[in-house]
């Protein structure tokens, strides 16, 4: 087994779309970022990336490199993905947090894990996405963030 952290966040801004583990959520203000700025994806990928001890997403994929510019995270996730698989790893689970003020994101972290499973390949309850606020602190509503936890099993070979 092996357990990977990763965390990110990202300054709202006007005139960007808010996307949170795959699903935007309507706003009128948006992360941003080189990509879509997902901070929840971006976390998991930082996880993952951090368990295989493999670095972070911004050594796989520059911000300096214009391929990635408005890039959709859910498909940087899938190279991802493939890279643990090809690595010899499964998904065991993982636990996000997102930190935010704003928007309240309950009525979507259905729809962001089913999102995240698919991607994954594996069932629901093996996803965690929660949300939290700092309570007016920290972010301040300025930006929102995320924490991931993943544990990964070895595949049987």
């Amino acid at each position: 087994m092996r357990i990977g952290h990763g965390y990110d966040v990202h300054r709202l801004v006007p005139e960007r779309r808010l996307v949170l583990c795959g699903e935007e959520i309507p706003y009128e203000l948006g992360l941003l970022g080189h990509s879509d700025a997902d901070v929840a994806v971006h976390a998991l990928m930082d996880a993952v990336l951090g368990a295989l001890a493999l670095g972070d997403i911004g050594h796989l994929f520059p911000d300096s490199d214009p391929k990635y510019k408005g890039a959709d995270s859910m498909l940087l996730l899938g190279e991802v993905i493939g890279i643990m698989r090809g690595k010899g790893y499964a998904l065991g689970n993982a636990d996000i947090t997102i930190i935010a003020e704003k928007p309240k994101l309950a009525p979507y972290i259905e729809k962001m894990r089913g999102n995240l499973a698919n991607a994954f390949g594996c069932g629901i309850e093996r996803i965690s996405v929660k949300a939290t606020t700092e309570e007016g602190l920290g972010l301040g509503g300025v930006g929102i963030g995320a924490n991931a936890v993943v544990l990964l099993e070895e595949i049987d070979k």
